[in-house]
């Protein structure tokens, strides 16, 4: 483990983490609400993850970009919503130094991954409609390995700076940390060093990776609602504009709460602390209980598939 000196010569090798400072009697009873989400959320990618390896009817790209968000769903919530759990039912409020940076740096990375793989997935939608007839020479298994190659190297280039940055500062102050995951903001400010550096390549980099898949998105759904609207038949139309409501509902709850988090949280003047610690642990545990849900209750291959799986199980 790396441990860090301060200024006194103290070692720095753990941070304790109190989730909502002003709800510290109250707090455990969010687990109520926590803990069943995080149970759907695992079983309900771990059953779309199943049902796609094995029902061969949905071996194709648009399902393996599907498959890639749930593992990505799957490691954001076993990364941050076990150990929120932990200090709220055994007061295990404590972190290592390392387990906290690598906390940081998988909540850096895998979120804008996300965001990437709904970039990929309206792009899967821009082709199928505008482009139905060249859809499966340009939609192939191996755009989908390019794809999962670009999300990783991607994000994981651009995103690695910001808990090198964090690690690098010298904590000589508190180790308390008020919120529930290790945040870069919420860890770097009890450092005695300056973090404006840490501030701004944070900013610069959220705004940069999800700005500009969030800008490429809505282009492609603008491009989708013309071709749309060109089509002669209304019944052509409905169809085509249904292909596109799963993904649309899942990216309107992605964008949505994270936008509302990123608004509140620079808005901490006006807004309680605990409304901001909330949002971004329910952002790590909503969509990723939604997206399999929306998934497989709105497209007919999924539900037939789990449906099967289901009945070969049981």
């Amino acid at each position: 483990m790396v441990l860090f000196l301060n200024n006194t010569g103290t070692q720095v090798t753990e941070f304790l983490m109190i989730c909502f400072p002003g709800l510290q009697d109250t707090q455990h009873w969010l687990s109520v609400v926590l803990a069943p989400l995080l149970v759907l959320a695992l079983g309900a990618n771990f059953v779309l993850l199943l049902t796609i390896q094995q029902e061969t009817s949905l071996h194709e790209p648009m399902y393996y970009l599907l498959a890639i968000l749930s593992m990505l769903d799957i490691i954001l919530c076993l990364t941050v919503i076990p150990k929120v759990l932990l200090i709220f039912w055994f007061n295990m409020k404590t972190i290592s130094f390392a387990g906290c940076f690598l906390q940081m740096f998988i909540m850096n990375t895998f979120l804008p991954m996300e965001s990437s793989t709904f970039l990929v997935m309206a792009y899967d939608r821009y082709v199928a409609i505008c482009y139905p007839l060249r859809y499966p020479s340009i939609i192939t298994e191996k755009f989908v390995s390019y794809a999962a190659v670009f999300i990783v190297f991607r994000n994981l280039l651009a995103t690695l700076p910001t808990p090198v940055l964090a690690a690098r500062l010298n904590y000589c102050a508190s180790n308390v940390v008020e919120n529930c995951i290790c945040a870069n903001i919420s860890v770097a400010k009890l450092s005695c060093g300056n973090i404006h550096l840490n501030k701004l390549y944070q900013f610069v980099s959220v705004w940069c990776l999800l700005g500009s898949d969030l800008v490429l998105i809505l282009l492609s759904y603008c491009f989708i609602l013309r071709a749309v609207m060109r089509l002669q038949s209304g019944g052509a139309a409905t169809k085509a504009l249904s292909t596109c409501g799963s993904h649309l509902i899942l990216i309107l709850f992605f964008y949505t709460l994270l936008l509302v988090f990123i608004f509140t949280n620079k808005a901490r003047k006006k807004v309680p602390l605990e409304v901001p610690i909330l949002l971004n642990v329910l952002h790590h545990l909503i969509p990723p209980a939604l997206n399999p849900i929306v998934y497989g209750v709105r497209t007919q291959e999924i539900k037939q598939g789990i449906i099967k799986l289901l009945k070969y199980q049981f």
